[in-house]
């Protein structure tokens, strides 16, 4: 079976998403591959900034219903999906782990995929996404996948038996690193052979590489501000900087919880002119502001509530542009920053080996050259997303054959 002969039905949390630039990326490779693609979202988009790429996909966007359906809402919703579905009554009677809202979505997304003939279904996280996907796939009786990053398997949150019951009932799991892919193997015995590594892809002719001749004094960070980010680290880091007399300006890129904080440190330490919260930025300006950057710092960390980062994807933009990159072997990170080959490794949580990074890259431009070429040459060779999206799309194929027969004439 041809998987662009099927639908796929990609299930993600909320869409657009800012920070979610490789669902896009993905969803833009597959169509530039002939796939047809649809996007159901869980919840509304709440985002003030966008992706400059989001007008060029083509997949329509549903909305699911997100609001906890009345009762009679609710039942009229059962009794019209258990005309279409035979097993609706035994599914849900075993179902120990969906709320009434997760099931709503559940149902209304069986009959959606039904209605439009898709064949498959993809949850992007296995949170929430992956809840209703599954559902819905097991209604349906099609083939469902997921992709799991970082908080949906390592925040402190995390439902190991709800987890579990996803990891098992799928056709196959994506994961972003091979980190994720021994830790879901040791902890929740997931079946090798279903579990897959597919980096985040990147569009190369979107993120030229620029050249490291003529770059200013600054560091650029990126990312929501929360405590995995690590960014109250870089702020002492700086500070550090400033002590020892070393001219740089920072500019830290986006906007969350810890955005008090942070300004706070900022006053204590005295950095207001050398530090700068920027708040989001669109990100074609983005793009220019880390070309024009001496160094991009990501130095993450695992927060006190197990919640960490996967695999950066400004990490890897940063890589691709050619912006020399220092970061922290949080998860899959030492995957890609391999110290001293293509870029700088810190410890965790460690803001003076921090600073003396960030120095070194400051002042030598011949170990950025260096360091940011050979990133780039790795961003190439892994991260191509016509190649990245070809493995998914193979998945997704082989989920399909793998399909019993008589599940798949029940879907038609």
């Amino acid at each position: 079976m041809n998987i662009n002969s099927k639908k796929v039905g990609y299930v993600v949390k909320r869409y657009p998403r800012f920070s979610e630039t490789f669902i896009v990326n993905e969803v833009l490779a597959h169509e530039a591959a002939g796939a047809e693609i649809e996007i159901f979202s869980i919840r509304p988009c709440n985002d003030t900034h966008f992706q400059n790429r989001i007008s060029e996909v083509r997949a329509p966007l549903t909305q699911l219903i997100s609001a906890r359906p009345k009762a009679s809402a609710f039942l009229d919703q059962l009794r019209l999906a258990a005309e279409e579905f035979d097993n609706l009554w035994e599914l849900v009677a075993e179902e120990k782990h969906a709320d009434v809202t997760t099931l709503n979505q559940g149902v209304m997304l069986a009959r959606l995929v039904r209605q439009r003939n898709i064949g498959h279904l993809h949850a992007h996280f296995a949170t929430l996404p992956a809840s209703v996907t599954r559902l819905a796939a097991k209604l349906a009786q099609i083939p469902y996948t997921l992709t799991a990053h970082a908080k949906d398997i390592f925040h402190e949150s995390v439902d190991p038996d709800d987890l579990r019951c996803k990891l098992h009932d799928a056709g196959g799991v994506i994961t972003v690193s091979d980190f994720n892919v021994e830790f879901l193997t040791s902890e929740y015995d997931c079946d090798p052979t279903r579990l897959h590594r597919v980096y985040n892809g990147l569009d190369l002719n979107d993120l030229p590489f620029a050249s490291l001749e003529k770059r200013t004094p600054r560091i650029i960070a990126v990312g929501r501000l929360v405590e995995k980010k690590g960014f109250a680290d870089l702020v002492s880091a700086c500070a550090c900087l400033n002590q020892r007399g070393v001219k740089f300006h920072c500019q830290i890129v986006g906007g969350g919880e810890e955005e008090h904080k942070l300004r706070n440190l900022i006053a204590e330490s005295r950095l207001q002119e050398q530090v700068e919260l920027t708040g989001p930025i669109p990100q074609s300006e983005l793009k220019s502001l880390i070309w024009d950057a001496a160094v991009m710092a990501t130095p993450c960390v695992v927060g006190n509530d197990g919640n960490r980062d996967g695999l950066p994807t400004v990490l890897l933009e940063s890589m691709a542009l050619g912006t020399p990159c220092i970061a922290t072997p949080v998860t899959g990170i030492p995957e890609v920053i391999r110290h001293e080959e293509t870029g700088l490794i810190v410890p965790e949580r460690n803001s003076y080996e921090l600073s003396v990074a960030l120095e070194r890259m400051l002042e030598d431009g011949k170990l950025r050259t260096r360091l940011a070429r050979a990133a780039r040459d790795l961003i190439e060779k892994e991260f191509d997303n016509r190649n990245t999206a070809a493995q998914i799309r193979e998945i997704f194929s082989q989920c399909c054959l793998s399909t019993p027969v008589e599940m798949q004439e029940a879907s038609r």
